[in-house]
């Protein structure tokens, strides 16, 4: 409970939660499980429209966001992929968070992480000595 209540990187704060549910209706949620409002008016809005939100399922990281749904966030895009789905060409990957500083992070052979053993450097390396 104390770290929804001080912490922001784990999911929304409880201030957070009660500000963009209270003000804003659901528009959506992705493959990933996070969930996705639009301001019901632009009060308080710089740029005068509405503004959009993300409640992220668990851990709070931008790169969890399909492409879609960030061109919606970002207003690249009017319409919701709920309500206009967007049309993914056959040769586009399916979307993968950045998974750096997680255990399924990539790790090269040579990797401490991975055991660090590499093979040994052939002749094409030569040691810098000073002069």
């Amino acid at each position: 409970m104390l770290d929804k209540i001080f912490t922001w990187w784990n999911g929304a704060t409880i201030g957070a939660l009660l500000s963009i549910k209270g003000s804003s209706n659901f528009v959506g949620e992705d493959e990933f499980g996070n969930r996705y409002f639009e301001a019901r008016t632009n009060r308080g809005s710089y740029d005068g429209r509405k503004r959009r939100y993300v409640l992220y399922n668990g851990y709070a990281d931008a790169s969890k966001v399909p492409p879609d749904w960030h061109g919606w966030l970002h207003y690249t895009f009017e319409e919701p992929p709920t309500v206009q789905p967007f049309k993914v060409k056959p040769w586009e990957k399916p979307h993968v968070p950045n998974l750096t500083g997680t255990p399924l992070a990539y790790r090269p052979k040579g990797s401490i992480l991975r055991g660090g053993e590499r093979a040994r450097a052939t002749g094409d390396y030569e040691a810098w000595k000073p002069e």
